[in-house]
């Protein structure tokens, strides 16, 4: 490696640090009672060593009665003092460690909060989960643990070179063989390091996912009998990732045995020079012990700091991967608010849709006009853009081409949480919340709302009928995403939010596909109840259910093909009418 790239990753890396540890500022306090317990750690294990010198000449040679009388008590002070700031650097750190992964979690979550629609298109959940798990915790030892070893071990490091150099400066040239040797140790361990923790967070990733995937589709794993098949390819994620956790291990034993080589040469080169003839007649056991006592204690510190480049790492690897979506750009919600409740006039004009990756287009030059308290219809077969045309309004996605009217203004000039305002939307894929039914109906800026309220909106979508029966009535928890009601009540749940939000615009996508026919016929009523006043876009596959509609627009392959009322498009004997008697009248006999 170029010295100018080495420069580049110390440099990269010192950057990444220097952002983590300004997580440490809100705990600042913490952080200096920490040092000063590391500093005083350090300084009584030092004068520990030092003692060793008095303690072999003054007690065993020289039999000194002051030193004998005054010796224990300063050892029982040193060991005090050496617990006591034991205790607050471990305790301090811990606070640290807690505090830097629930700040560090805060910020992605809120990142995740604020980031486009598009980028969770883009990449797995499983990856998105484990950085706020898996990656958060390698963090915390890069700001904490890690840092606490290079602080404490560097003191200690610093202390028993200066007892070398106090006690024998001749001795202390063996560690001219130590300073060459651990500085090539250390500069291979951080590159390989940090090399495998970006290989390793990735793959944790791979997990979580392969998990969430089993857990989601269990019906259809084993209806399907996939069992052995997720097996295996779990097994296969998990071995990759044992494959580099073990070079990780491997990496860290490596480090150990050259230090400790390393450091046994260095050992070795003190026994040589002390029995010089030269210097064997006028030194004295004690200070060739305080020596070799101090050696041997650099070793520890000497070890840890080398295999402290491993959490250091994997740390900054970990921080550079969360800093990235931290540092994403959030969704553009600048604008101008929209005062108070706006008319519902959409109008499209030459909108094209292409989404990130994507080879074609979702949507072509489309133009349609939805006037104020209308309801258009959108139907073609499936793939023709329906969805994605709807998606443009809350601005999940926006337009490649063309633009968006909102009462006559383009719609990107608004802010976007009160454009959202505006809006109700109830998807196909029917979306709740571990909580109780009051608080998924009455969910986010809806929370405010009163029990009768939610009772009524509850009503109107057809759905008291069985949160009646529940044990608390809406006050019964359902679970992880409803899980303990029907498909069906799911997305009644979702009606009644929709119902109560009472925007000037209403999105029903497949909004009934989950109903059985009597409570299709029921939710209808209570929708064309809802859609009165409001416009209204409905993506319908069952044309039984948008005969009403003011207008119906045919898309196929991003088009708008056809367009009109639902007798027009029949007398027009097109697509419109083609998917009428696919559904209607070519239906095999029962």
């Amino acid at each position: 490696m170029s010295a100018a790239k080495r420069k580049l990753d110390w440099t990269q890396t010192w950057r990444v640090y220097r952002r983590l540890l300004g997580y440490l500022a809100p705990y600042r306090w913490v952080g200096v009672g920490t040092v000063v317990g590391l500093i005083l750690d350090a300084l009584g294990l030092t004068v520990f060593v030092q003692l060793i010198k008095p303690m072999i000449d003054g007690l065993f040679v020289e039999k000194d009665p002051q030193t004998i009388f005054w010796l224990p008590i300063v050892i029982l002070i040193v060991a005090a003092v050496r617990g006591v700031a034991s205790y607050v650097s471990d305790y301090g750190m811990g606070l640290l460690g807690r505090g830097v992964v629930k700040d560090i979690r805060k910020d992605v979550f809120a990142s995740y909060l604020r980031l486009p629609v598009a980028h969770f298109v883009q990449e797995a959940s499983g990856q998105q989960i484990s950085r706020i798990t898996y990656t958060a915790d390698q963090v915390a030892k890069a700001s904490t643990s890690a840092f606490k070893s290079m602080l404490q071990d560097s003191l200690l490091a610093v202390g028993m070179v200066g007892t070398m150099l106090y006690n024998s400066p001749y001795l202390a040239l063996a560690l001219l063989l130590m300073v060459p040797s651990m500085v090539g140790v250390v500069t291979w361990i951080s590159r390989r390091y940090r090399r495998m923790s970006r290989r390793v967070q990735d793959t944790m990733g791979s997990v979580a996912e392969a998990v969430r995937e089993v857990v989601d589709g269990h019906r259809e794993v084993r209806i399907f009998g996939a069992q052995q098949l997720e097996q295996r390819r779990f097994d296969e994620v998990a071995e990759r990732t044992a494959k580099f956790n073990l070079k990780i291990s491997s990496t860290a034993a490596l480090s150990s045995a050259l230090v400790q080589t390393t450091a046994a040469l260095a050992l070795a080169g003190i026994v040589w020079l002390a029995t010089r003839p030269w210097e064997i007649e006028r030194m004295t056991a004690g200070t060739f012990t305080a020596v070799m006592f101090a050696m041997t204690g650099l070793m520890t510190p000497l070890k840890r700091l080398t295999n402290v480049q491993g959490d250091i790492q994997r740390g900054v690897a970990a921080a550079e991967e969360l800093f990235e979506v931290i540092d994403l750009p959030p969704e553009p919600a600048g604008g101008k608010p929209i005062a108070g409740r706006c008319r519902g006039d959409i109008r499209f004009e030459g909108v094209s849709l292409a989404y990130t990756g994507a080879t074609m287009r979702a949507l072509h030059d489309i133009d349609l006009h939805c006037a104020p308290g209308t309801v258009t219809a959108l139907v073609g077969r499936s793939g023709s853009g329906k969805t994605s045309l709807v998606s443009l309004l809350p601005r999940f996605v926006e337009p490649s081409e063309g633009r968006i009217l909102l009462d006559g203004e383009d719609y990107l000039d608004f802010e976007l949480a009160s454009l959202r305002r505006q809006i109700a939307w109830v998807g196909q894929h029917v979306m709740l919340f571990d909580g109780t039914v009051a608080e998924n109906i009455a969910y986010g800026e809806l929370a405010g709302a009163s029990e009768a309220d939610i009772i009524a909106a509850a009503e109107a979508a057809n759905a008291m009928e069985f949160i009646a029966q529940l044990p608390q009535g809406i006050h019964t928890l359902i679970g992880e995403g409803g899980k303990r009601l029907s498909g069906g009540q799911r997305q009644r749940i979702a009606i009644a939010r929709a119902i109560l939000k009472n925007a000037p615009i209403l999105i029903l996508d497949e909004a009934t596909s989950a109903l059985d026919t009597h409570s299709e016929r029921l939710i209808q009523q209570a929708l064309r109840t809802l859609m009165r006043n409001r416009t209204t876009l409905v993506v319908a596959h069952r044309l039984s259910t948008i005969e009403g509609a003011d207008q119906i627009a045919v898309l196929e392959k991003g088009r708008i093909v056809e367009r009109g009322t639902h007798a027009e498009l029949l007398a027009l004997g097109g697509h419109y009418a083609t998917l009428h008697r696919l559904q209607f009248h070519d239906r095999p006999a029962d």
